[in-house]
C-alpha cells in the first residue's frame, strides 16, 4: 500500500487564494485513486508476506482459508525453501508450518488433482517427497508381502456352479431337490424351514438342518420307501442341493474393512478376507484365527497358499463364524538383490533362510556371501553381517531390515584388445598370458594395422591410468622383449585407416549421378565417370576439367597459386585405349555440357483460349503473346484482366529445376525473410513451412494490346498461363463481421465492399487492407495526410483485411513503478508550488 502525505502551510491572508484552484486538486485526487488502486493489487499479492503468523493455529483454519494460502503460495512463484523461510521470519512456528503442508497435501488429495511432478528446480509447499508416500499407510501396505492378494480387481467369489459337496451341511433356507424317477416319478423343490425341516408331500416333516447332504438323502430314501415308494426296487432317488442360503461371517481385528459380512453359505476364509480387504498394515498375515462357537478351530497362514498353493486351512465358512486377524508379531524388510523385495512377517521357529525364500531367492548378480542387516538396540541402530553359513541360524527379530548387495562390477582376470585384429574384445587373463600371445588368441593382426606403434591402457595400483607404448613390428617379429599383461589392460592397435583423412574423388557437371567417390590408388577420370553413372547425354567428352589442390603455395605471395587445373579429352565410350589421366586423392573432375545443347522447355496455357495445352518453347526470346498467338487466341468469354502467370522459384532464379532442389531454395528464401523481419521488428510471424507465392502479376490485357512490350515477359520452363472467364463477384475476407462474396458493381467503392461484408470487426488493421487483382497482383491502401486512399476494385478480386497487431500491455510491476514515478512527481509539483506561494 503506498502513502503519500503532502504538508503545505497556508497563512490566513492567502488561504482563500488556493481553494478556487480545484484543477489541481482534482489532479491530485485523480492520480491518489490510481496510487491507491494499484497498491491495493500489490498488497493483496504480498499479504503471504505481510500478515503477522506468530499466533496462527493451522488447525482452527476452515479448508476454504487453506484452498486459499495454497493458492497465493502457488502464485508466488517462490520455491518451498523460501517459503518456509518467508513464513519463519514472520514468527509461524516449525510445527505449524509442517501442519500446514499436510493440510494442503490432504486438501489435494481428497479433490482428486492430479500430483504435480518432481521439480528440481525447487520444492513448492505442498511438495511430498518420495520417501513420504512411501512410509505412509498405503505405501506401506504396497510393501508387505501378500497384500496385493487382496487389491481391488483381485475377487475370490466362491463358485456355486459346481456339483454338490457331499460334507455340505444343510440349514435353514437351503433348497433340497428331491428327483424320484423309475416306477415313481416325483420332482421336489424343498425350503428348508427356520426349524430345520423340509415337508414332503404325502410323506411329512423330515429333520435336515445340521446334516450333510449325504446324510440327508439317507433319511429321505428311509421315509419315501416307508411310505410305499419302491425305493432300490425300480425307484431311484436323487437328492440334491438348489439355491443356497446365506451366511453372516463376522470379520474382527486388524482388517481393512471390519465388520459383518453377508456371504452364500459355500463362501471359504479366503472369500470372506477379500470382501473385507484383508490385513490392513497392522493386521498379521499368517496367524488369521477361524473361530466357530467360542472356540478356535483353525489358523490360516496366508504364506501357504502364496508360496505353496497350500489351501488345507481355507475351510468353507458357517453361519456366525468369526474371522480375527490379530496384529504381526515379527516384520522383517527384505532389500536389494532378491526377487522379491517386500515386508515379511516371521513366525517363532523361523529363520533367515526362510526369509530369503520368502522373497523368492537371490537374483542373478546378488552377492550371496553374506547379507547385511540393520538392528534395532535400545536407544539406536546397529549394522551386522550374516554370513551364507549362519542364514539357516540366524532368528530375524523385530524391524530388522535384510540387505543384499550386489556382486562388485569388475572384473578379476580379464585383458580387452580393440583395433586391427580379426577377433576384437575381451578375454581371459590366463597365468604368464603376454602381449604377443593375446595377438594370436585374437586370430592375429588384420592387414591394415600399423605396425609402427600401439599402445596399452594399464590400470595403476592407485585405479589411475597409464599409457604403455610398444612397437607393434618388434613385437610380431620377435625382435623385442614380449609384454607381460596385467589385470584391466586395454590394448589398441590402429588402422592405418584410422591415422588418416578418407581420401575421396569429387566429381560433377554432366554425368549421371555426381558426387564423391571412394579414391583408390591407379583411379583415372575414366575410372571416376564410371563410378558416376557414365556421361550424360548432353556432356562434353573433350572438354573435362581436373582441379588439384597445391601444398607448396607461397604464403607470402598475394598471387601465388591454390590450385592447379588440368584439362583432359577422354574417349565418350570409356574405353581403355590410348593414354589416362591418374587421379589423386581430393581431386575434383569437372564434366562441361556440349556447347548449344538444349533441353526440350514447356509451358502450359489453361482456360479462355482457342487451344489449350502444353507447348514447346521454340526460342530462346519467346513471350508470353507469342505463346497466346500459338494457342489461337482468347475466346469469346475470357478474361484478360484476370490473366495470371505461375512460375516456379528455380524458373525466376534462372536455374535447371532438374539439377537442383527447389525446395532447399523456398527454404533458403523463407529463412531470409524471416532474418529480415527478425533484424527489423525483433521477432518474426512467417512460418517456415508457409507456401509461396508463385503468381507473377501481369497485364495481358496490355499484353494483348502491345506485344513485345515491357510487360509482355520472356515465358521460362514450366510457366502456367491461365485465362479465365469473366468474373462478376468480389470476395472480402479477413477480419471483417462477415467474410462473403458480393456481386461487382462498378460503382460500388473499396468501402461499399466492405459494408456488404458487415464492416470491420474490432481486431482489423483499417490501414493494412488490401486487394488481391485476378491476375495475382497486390495494391494496399495508401496514407495521404490523414485519409485512407483505399484501391480500385475489379471484378474477381478479392479485399484482405488483416489483423490489427496487439499492443503488449503493462506488467503489475511496471504499473507499480509508473506510479511511483508519478508520486514523486506530484510531490515536486506541490513543494514548488508551496514554495512559490
Amino acid at each position: 500500500m503506498y502513502k503519500i502525505t503532502f504538508t503545505h502551510q497556508i497563512s490566513p491572508s492567502k488561504g482563500l487564494k488556493v481553494l478556487p484552484n480545484m484543477k489541481y486538486i482534482l489532479r491530485l485526487f485523480t492520480i491518489l485513486l490510481f496510487l491507491f488502486l494499484t497498491g491495493l493489487k500489490v498488497t493483496q499479492a504480498q499479504s503471504l508476506s505481510a500478515a503477522d503468523l506468530s499466533n496462527i493455529n493451522v488447525a482452527a483454519l476452515t479448508d476454504a482459508q487453506i484452498r486459499q494460502i495454497a493458492d497465493q503460495a502457488k502464485n508466488t512463484g517462490l520455491t518451498d525453501e523460501q517459503l518456509r523461510q518467508l513464513l519463519q521470519t514472520k514468527g509461524m512456528p516449525d510445527e505449524q508450518i509442517n501442519n500446514l503442508q499436510n493440510r494442503i497435501r490432504a486438501l489435494a488429495s481428497t479433490s482428486g488433482a492430479a500430483s504435480p511432478a518432481p521439480d528440481t528446480s525447487g520444492r513448492r509447499l505442498n511438495y511430498t517427497p518420495d520417501t513420504a508416500l512411501a512410509d505412509g499407510p498405503q505405501g506401506l501396505k504396497a510393501r508387505i508381502f501378500g497384500a496385493d492378494l487382496f487389491r481391488a480387481g483381485n475377487s475370490f467369489e466362491p463358485n456355486l456352479r459346481i456339483a454338490t459337496p457331499v460334507n455340505y451341511i444343510l440349514g435353514p433356507d437351503d433348497q433340497v431337490n428331491i428327483n424320484v424317477y423309475g416306477n415313481s416319478l416325483v420332482d421336489w423343490k424343498l425350503v428348508v424351514s427356520p426349524e430345520g425341516t423340509i415337508n414332503i408331500p404325502g410323506v411329512g416333516v423330515v429333520a435336515v438342518s445340521g446334516k450333510t447332504i449325504e446324510q440327508a438323502t439317507a433319511i429321505i430314501k428311509s421315509r419315501l420307501a416307508a411310505n410305499r415308494y419302491a425305493v432300490g426296487r425300480g425307484t431311484n432317488v436323487n437328492v440334491s442341493l438348489g439355491n443356497i442360503r446365506s451366511i453372516k461371517v463376522i470379520i474382527t481385528g486388524e482388517a481393512e474393512r471390519p465388520g459383518t459380512y453377508t456371504l452364500p453359505s459355500l463362501a471359504s476364509a479366503f472369500n470372506a478376507l477379500s470382501a473385507a480387504g484383508g490385513p490392513n498394515v497392522n493386521g498379521s498375515f499368517r496367524q488369521i484365527e477361524i473361530i466357530r462357537n467360542n472356540r478356535i478351530i483353525r489358523r490360516l497362514d496366508i504364506y501357504d497358499f502364496l508360496l505353496k498353493g497350500d489351501q488345507k486351512d481355507n475351510i468353507t465358512l458357517r453361519d456366525q463364524d468369526i474371522i480375527r486377524i490379530p496384529t504381526y508379531r515379527v516384520r522383517v524388510e527384505m532389500l536389494g538383490e532378491v526377487k522379491k523385495p517386500a515386508l515379511f512377517e516371521v513366525l517363532p521357529g523361523e529363520t533367515l533362510q526362510n526369509v530369503i525364500t520368502f522373497a523368492g531367492g537371490f537374483t542373478d548378480r546378488a552377492y550371496t556371501a553374506k547379507v547385511k542387516v540393520t538392528q534395532i538396540s535400545n536407544q539406536q541402530l546397529r549394522i551386522s553381517d550374516v554370513t551364507e553359513d549362519d542364514y539357516k541360524n540366524y532368528i530375524p527379530l523385530r524391524g530388522d531390515k535384510f540387505t543384499v548387495d550386489a556382486i562388485l562390477d569388475r572384473y578379476e582376470n580379464r585383458v580387452t584388445i580393440n583395433g586391427a585384429v580379426f577377433r576384437p574384445g575381451e578375454y581371459e587373463l590366463e597365468n604368464g598370458l603376454t602381449l604377443g600371445r593375446l595377438i594370436t588368441k585374437a586370430a592375429g593382426l588384420k592387414e591394415d594395422a600399423f605396425m609402427d606403434r600401439g599402445y596399452i591402457t594399464r590400470l595403476k595400483s592407485d585405479n589411475t591410468t597409464e599409457l604403455v607404448p610398444f612397437d607393434l613390428r618388434a613385437i610380431v617379429n620377435k625382435t623385442a622383449p614380449d609384454i607381460a599383461l596385467q589385470r584391466e589392460d586395454v590394448i589398441s592397435i590402429k588402422s592405418i585407416f584410422d591415422l588418416r583423412d578418407q581420401y575421396t574423388v569429387t566429381i560433377n557437371g554432366e554425368v549421371r549421378t555426381p558426387g564423391d567417390l571412394q579414391f583408390a590408388e591407379g583411379m583415372t577420370v575414366e575410372d571416376a565417370i564410371e563410378q558416376a553413372g557414365g556421361f550424360t547425354l548432353s556432356a562434353n567428352a573433350k572438354r573435362i576439367a581436373v582441379a588439384r589442390r597445391i601444398n607448396t603455395a607461397d604464403p607470402r605471395s598475394a598471387n601465388s597459386p591454390v590450385s592447379e587445373v588440368f584439362s583432359v579429352d577422354v574417349n565418350d565410350q570409356l574405353g581403355l585405349n590410348g593414354t589416362h589421366f591418374a587421379l589423386k586423392p581430393y581431386d575434383i573432375v569437372s564434366v562441361y555440357m556440349l556447347p548449344g545443347f538444349e533441353k526440350l522447355k514447356t509451358v502450359r496455357i489453361e482456360g479462355e483460349v482457342v487451344s489449350p495445352g502444353n507447348y514447346t518453347i521454340m526460342q530462346k526470346n519467346e513471350r508470353i503473346s507469342d505463346i497466346l498467338k500459338r494457342a489461337g487466341g482468347l475466346t469469346a468469354s475470357g478474361y484478360a484482366e484476370g490473366g495470371t502467370l505461375k512460375r516456379t522459384n528455380a524458373a525466376i532464379l534462372g536455374v535447371d529445376k532438374s539439377r537442383v532442389d527447389t525446395n532447399a531454395l523456398e527454404k533458403e528464401r523463407i529463412q531470409r525473410l524471416k532474418s529480415l523481419q527478425e533484424n527489423t521488428n525483433g521477432s518474426s510471424n512467417v512460418d517456415e513451412n508457409q507456401l509461396r507465392n508463385d503468381y507473377v502479376g501481369i497485364d495481358l490485357k496490355k499484353i494483348i494490346d502491345k506485344p513485345g512490350s515491357k510487360t509482355d515477359l520472356l515465358i521460362e520452363d514450366g510457366d502456367v498461363i491461365r485465362i479465365p472467364k469473366l468474373q462478376q463477384v468480389v470476395r472480402v475476407n479477413g477480419e471483417v463481421l462477415y467474410p462473403s462474396v458480393v456481386v461487382y458493381d462498378s460503382g460500388k467503392s473499396f468501402k461499399g465492399y466492405l459494408i456488404n461484408a458487415g464492416g470491420f470487426t474490432t481486431k482489423a488493421s483499417r490501414r493494412g487492407a488490401y486487394v488481391v487483382y485476378p491476375n495475382g497482383t497486390v495494391k494496399g491502401t495508401r496514407k495521404f495526410i490523414f485519409f485512407n486512399i483505399r484501391p480500385d476494385v475489379r471484378p474477381g478480386s478479392e479485399i484482405f483485411v488483416p489483423e490489427r497487431q496487439q499492443r503488449r500491455g503493462l506488467s503489475l510491476a511496471e504499473i507499480t513503478a509508473v506510479g511511483g514515478s508519478f508520486s514523486g512527481l506530484i510531490a515536486v509539483i506541490l513543494g514548488l508550488i508551496s514554495i512559490t506561494k
